[in-house]
């Protein structure tokens, strides 16, 4: 049997194309990934609930391309804005701790 040494982890191919985890590159690259994350969870949840952009900022007190640029992870929105944005589309924000065995 051959071996394949062209297949690559999936960690060491984020490090090849990303950089080292703790690195600057890599943290820049989490940012992007995170923010592009949240903006398709709002998308997502506003398309479910049939809502405009133009109705969701007039809902929590923005403009229209605040909310694109949300959507299409170009910025991140703070914490409070965030929590707006999921109570005008009935979502809730919910923080647990796992249960210690032991």
């Amino acid at each position: 049997m051959q071996e394949r040494n062209d297949i690559m982890s999936v960690d060491a191919m984020m490090d090849e194309r990303y950089g080292k985890v703790g690195s600057s590159e890599r943290e820049a690259f989490r940012k992007e990934a995170y923010a592009y994350c949240v903006g398709q969870i709002i998308s997502d949840a506003r398309k479910r609930e049939k809502v405009t952009q133009q109705e969701l900022a007039q809902r929590v007190g923005t403009n229209k391309s605040y909310i694109s640029r949300i959507e299409n992870g170009s910025v991140e929105p703070g914490a409070g804005m965030f929590l707006r944005i999921l109570s005008a589309l009935g979502l809730r924000f919910e923080v647990s701790q796992p249960l210690a065995f032991g």
